[in-house]
């Protein structure tokens, strides 16, 4: 590894702070200087904008994307003795909430152009106790929501959409999280729209998931002593809101950056016989939260090695399907395309101002990292 090569970090966030380092300043300044800071004004405000970027009737913040996948199950009326069909790709939240409100999660295989979940293999794990279905946007990409929705029709199913690595994508012109009965989002700092810390929100058009949403999310109240439910701690902080309204604005020129950063990586790696680009389905606007590709007739470890000798960072996501965790031992289900992906993808440096020469730079030290691992094999 070359000392003097800057080193390239999966994410590196610091750009963003320094365009926006005045304005966030002077939002946090009026936070600290107001006394408010807790479900004040500034977390109304974005609840607000962000209703309205997403197009739908309410936006209810909490204080993780986790938090929000638990009080959306809950606000529709999911609970123990309930089934709820998931993907086993994902990070570990997605199903934990599931578990967090006493539901099973049941896994069915994804689709291994997208990583997503497979509609096609839904209707084989209905059974008399499914009440819903919850499909992961991963990366960025969206999950194929028609034939969920057309099926949780017929079988009278919620579908509650994780958008936690996609916010502002879309599926067929429509945002990500506005179509199913509800959306929950995650704005950990990682996020295409991040905090300076843990943040989520749940998003909804129906009146009364949004209501028992609001009541959740402060320990089953809407007002002082008063209250209804057994609920939570999950407020949104206004420091964190504030934040978020600074950056809402830029968030679709972001998305745009990295689509066009996903242009170059497709151009640079096109020769590499071994590596496979995401694919992007007609249907969806992929705003690469991630870009994965599929290291294939190589070892994906030793690749990630090689890339971190030569000053690239790169993260795995995911070694491990949920299925296969320690948590869900008792789950003794066989998914040959999460179980191979596992195996084969690897998450290369992504952002919106990630230049072109990094990129070049990590498709330089791929095309050296598979010479040294052998003769490439042809892209599946």
């Amino acid at each position: 590894m070359n000392g003097f090569a800057p080193q390239i970090p999966p994410l590196d966030l610091l750009p963003e702070i320094d365009l926006l380092w005045g304005e966030i300043q002077s939002a946090v300044s009026d936070v600290i200087r107001s006394g408010q800071f807790v479900l004040g004004p500034q977390v109304r405000a974005f609840e607000s904008e962000i209703a309205e970027s997403l197009s739908v009737k309410h936006a209810i913040a909490c204080n993780s994307g986790t938090d929000a996948l638990v009080l959306g199950l809950r606000a529709l009326g999911i609970g123990p003795g309930d089934e709820v069909i998931t993907t086993p790709f994902t990070f570990y939240a997605t199903a934990e909430a599931i578990s967090l409100v006493g539901a099973e999660p049941v896994f069915v295989d994804i689709e291994p152009r997208t990583f997503n979940i497979d509609p096609s293999q839904i209707p084989a794990a209905l059974t008399p106790r499914t009440k819903a279905v919850v499909p992961v946007h991963l990366f960025g990409h969206a999950a194929d929501l028609d034939p969920i929705l057309e099926l949780s029709r017929r079988h009278g199913l919620t579908v509650l959409e994780d958008v936690a690595q996609a916010f502002g994508g879309r599926y067929r012109g429509r945002p990500l999280g506005s179509i199913g009965h509800a959306g929950a989002f995650s704005f950990y700092p990682t996020k295409n729209l991040g905090a300076f810390g843990d943040a989520g929100l749940l998003a909804t058009n129906d009146d009364h998931v949004a209501e028992l949403a609001r009541k959740l999310r402060t320990h089953g109240s809407l007002r002082r002593d008063c209250n209804e439910m057994i609920g939570y701690n999950s407020r949104l902080d206004e420091i964190q809101a504030a934040v978020l309204r600074v950056k809402l604005p830029h968030v679709e020129s972001w998305n745009s950056q990295r689509q066009t950063a996903a242009v170059t990586y497709r151009r640079l790696l096109a020769d590499i016989a071994g590596v496979v680009p995401p694919l992007v389905e007609e249907y969806a606007d992929h705003v690469f939260n991630q870009f994965t590709v599929r290291i294939i007739g190589r070892n994906r470890d030793a690749i990630q090695k090689a890339l971190a000798q030569a000053g690239i960072g790169t993260n795995v996501y995911y070694s491990v399907p949920v299925h296969r965790l320690p948590v869900y031992a008792d789950h003794q289900c066989h998914l040959p395309v999460a179980e191979l992906a596992a195996r084969e993808v690897l998450s290369l440096p992504m952002g919106p101002m990630l230049p072109n020469a990094a990129i070049g730079r990590v498709a330089d030290a791929l095309r050296a990292a598979f010479a040294a691992n052998g003769e490439a094999t042809v892209a599946a």
